[in-house]
């Protein structure tokens, strides 16, 4: 039986499939920083050129991992080649067929909208907003919000989840953060808070040329 078409990976000690988190979220940051990029220039530049590219990039990617294979998806094989001297964290390949489906029919969402009806809208700029918010939690923290779901859908224990966060167990003690820790949270906000209030006219001084290069490339 041809077995490249099966969701996930056989791994031994793993009672189900299983992927990568590693190079998940390796993808993940890719996505999120194409994706971002191309918001700034549309934000600073007017520009919807790169954002189509990324959308349709984004969108083929999603389609190859739900009905293909995620072991021929072109993000995850980048991914793979980024993170492939480090060991391996598996995750279970339920949830995150049911989390690429969400980001399937968001980024179905946008390409619509955005590339083949070549219209911006609230709705592709939320869409948008979602997809960066579920793929910087992805890449930064390895938290899957849209996993979050799944047990909910489908009434399932959800199994082998990154940091092993499925599981009911007691923090040891280098995750506890103590009362200090939080007056140092709070300590920081209100610092950051005085620094707005007293220092924005210095900080907002245009920072001059120190060695002039600019200045003398400029023509007369």
């Amino acid at each position: 039986m041809n077995t490249s078409s099966r969701f996930g990976e056989t791994v031994p000690g793993y009672s189900i499939r299983v992927l990568n988190e590693r190079e998940i979220r390796a993808a993940a940051g890719i996505l999120f920083l194409a994706t971002f990029t191309s918001l700034m220039l549309i934000i600073f530049k007017n520009n919807f050129v790169p954002v189509k590219y990324v959308i349709t990039t984004f969108f083929v990617d999603f389609l190859i991992r739900v009905f293909v294979s995620p072991r021929f998806a072109p993000m995850l094989i980048i991914g793979r080649l980024i993170v492939n001297r480090q060991t391996p964290e598996y995750v279970g390949a339920r949830q995150k067929k049911f989390a690429w489906t969400v980001g399937l029919a968001l980024s179905a969402t946008m390409f619509v909208f955005l590339v083949l009806v070549n219209s911006y809208s609230p709705i592709t700029g939320l869409t948008c907003l979602v997809c960066l918010i579920f793929l910087f939690f992805e890449s930064a923290f390895g938290i899957c919000l849209a996993c979050k779901f799944y047990s909910l859908v489908f009434k399932t224990k959800v199994q082998y989840c990154p940091g092993e966060v499925c599981e009911v167990r007691a923090r040891q003690e280098i995750q506890r953060t103590s009362g200090w820790q939080w007056l140092v949270i709070l300590a920081f906000v209100g610092f950051l808070y005085l620094l707005g209030a007293y220092a924005n006219s210095f900080f907002g001084k245009k920072p001059y040329d120190l060695f002039g290069a600019y200045t003398t490339a400029q023509p007369k």
